[in-house]
């Protein structure tokens, strides 16, 4: 009997250091950082990768003692600046279109690497085309729609009322760029979208080629640091050069410089915005959501379960648009995926399409796929979740 008394007791004391340690376990807070080297080639993506993943972690160690982290790559930009817009992740590492729409969002820029990134778009140096207007109708070559280069160039004929598709004839996308090199020498590109780093390396190799046009600069590979992150901003900052000065991301000869907020103006104010209108819905911002909804409208949340479950409008439905295709008034519907029968019946209904702000195409397009389908009270909430955030709203979170 007293020995069952001992074992219970010892038990019941292991069990409450267990407990307690589980529970501090728990507590330790998470660090969660995604690394998207840019417009590397596969062997050098994850060499960058690795470097930069040492650097980060050795100096959250310093920044923010006993916490853990969990760091990914990414190779998907356009996924990343969906990711922004719902603050999912602690740390960006990542090109300037995607730590712009962060610093948008909630995000400090941290530092950077002094190699600024500026698009050029390039021609046989005996083309007859010398501007962009004279590259009308003509063939050409993009690195995939998530690089840099291609965000700054689709933002730039944006600005000039216009679409890529629109401007241009026949398109050829890779995804490196100096695979667009072959395609000026074989004439099968009259025009290409480079980074100006591409294009003088190519000179320097004795090509003849001209720039056409060209952007701003941007800033090259970023880290931002999400604002109400655990992490002490300062000490992070000051670690981090440290571990990267005695790393492996500065054997190319690249410093780090620092960053400020305004630094991304430009490219944040470019690239992939939605149409401030949209033919047969209705516009409407967060305070009419707010009215609709207490009227039993239906709001339908087209982001992926991830964002839906970090945070949603409440009573919102999550319908996720599959989204393959480009994000312009251009966009081809058949390349997605959209379940509109799962809108329901009754083609009268208030439908309320929203995503994560006016960068986000999804719920412009879902709006499009609603109107096809027959629904006659289509309303697109632009501003989408984080205009909701911003007002003040209530949030849910979990499925």
């Amino acid at each position: 009997m007293k020995y069952r008394c001992f074992a219970a007791a010892r038990f019941a004391r292991r069990l409450a250091l267990l407990t307690l340690v589980g529970g501090a376990l728990g507590a330790q807070a998470q660090t969660r950082v995604l690394i998207n080297p840019g417009d590397q080639a596969e062997q050098s993506r994850f060499a960058v990768y690795n470097a930069w993943k040492t650097a980060i972690e050795q100096a959250l160690r310093k920044a923010a003692p006993g916490s853990s982290s969990a760091t990914a790559i990414s190779t998907d930009a356009t996924a990343d600046l969906q990711t922004t817009r719902s603050r999912i992740h602690d740390v960006y590492v990542a090109p300037a279109h995607v730590v712009g729409s962060a610093v948008r969002y909630g995000y400090t820029p941290v530092l950077g690497l002094d190699r600024p990134v500026q698009a050029v778009l390039v021609a046989p140096a005996d083309s007859a085309i010398t501007s962009l207007a004279q590259a009308q109708g003509k063939r050409l070559g993009l690195p995939q729609q998530d690089s840099v280069v291609t965000y700054l160039l689709r933002g730039e004929i944006n600005a000039a009322n216009t679409t890529i598709k629109r401007h241009f004839g026949p398109l050829f996308q890779t995804r490196y760029q100096d695979a667009l090199l072959p395609c000026l020498q074989l004439r099968r590109c009259d025009v290409v979208a480079v980074e100006r780093a591409v294009f003088d390396r190519w000179s320097a190799a004795g090509e003849k080629l001209r720039v056409v046009m060209e952007t701003r600069s941007v800033p090259g590979l970023s880290v931002a640091l999400r604002d109400d992150s655990k992490v002490d901003a300062e000490g992070f900052r000051a670690a981090l050069g440290d571990a990267l000065a005695a790393g492996a991301v500065l054997n190319d000869g690249s410093n780090t410089v620092a960053l400020k907020g305004d630094d991304f103006k430009y490219v944040s104010t470019l690239g992939y915005f939605t149409p401030r209108s949209l033919s047969g819905a209705q516009v409407v911002d967060a305070a009419a959501v707010a009215q609709m909804l207490q009227r039993g409208a239906r709001y339908i949340d087209t982001r992926t379960d991830a964002e839906f479950k970090a945070g949603h409008v409440p009573g919102a439905r999550l319908v996720p648009y599959g989204e393959k295709s480009a994000k312009d008034a251009d966009y081809d519907a058949s390349l997605d995926q959209f379940d509109t029968a799962s809108l329901g019946t009754d083609r009268s209904v208030e439908l309320i399409f929203a995503c994560n702000g006016a960068e986000c195409w999804k719920s412009y397009k879902a709006s499009q796929a609603a109107l096809k389908a027959g629904f006659t009270k289509v309303h697109w909430f632009r501003g989408g979740f984080p205009e909701w955030r911003d007002a003040g709203q209530k949030i849910a979170a979990g499925g």
